[in-house]
């Protein structure tokens, strides 16, 4: 895995959180806490799908791969959103 993979993944955790938030008004935490919660799903959710999907880095071969670039920004914007709807669930459960 590459920086840039790493850093792609990281901004469609926090894009995928914010649109979460926005999504799910009851389960958000405000926009920073929904891009917090975010980056840290996009870096873990695109890591857990890269290794088990066998996704290939942005950068494999020396040019830029769309295909692989669409897939680790949606690998990373899909772990953002669950992580951050699970943290407003358990967020939202510890405060009742």
């Amino acid at each position: 895995m590459d920086i840039t993979t790493l850093i792609l993944q990281l901004v469609a955790g926090a894009v995928g959180g914010n649109v979460a938030g926005s999504l799910l008004k009851n389960l958000s935490l405000g926009t920073l806490g929904n891009s917090l919660a975010g980056i840290l799903g996009g870096g873990l959710g695109g890591q857990i799908l890269g290794n088990v999907l066998g996704m290939p880095d942005i950068s494999g071969g020396g040019g830029l791969d769309i295909r692989a670039l669409a897939q680790q920004f949606a690998g990373g914007g899909v772990g953002g959103a669950i992580v951050m709807a699970v943290i407003g669930l358990i967020k939202n459960a510890i405060s009742r």
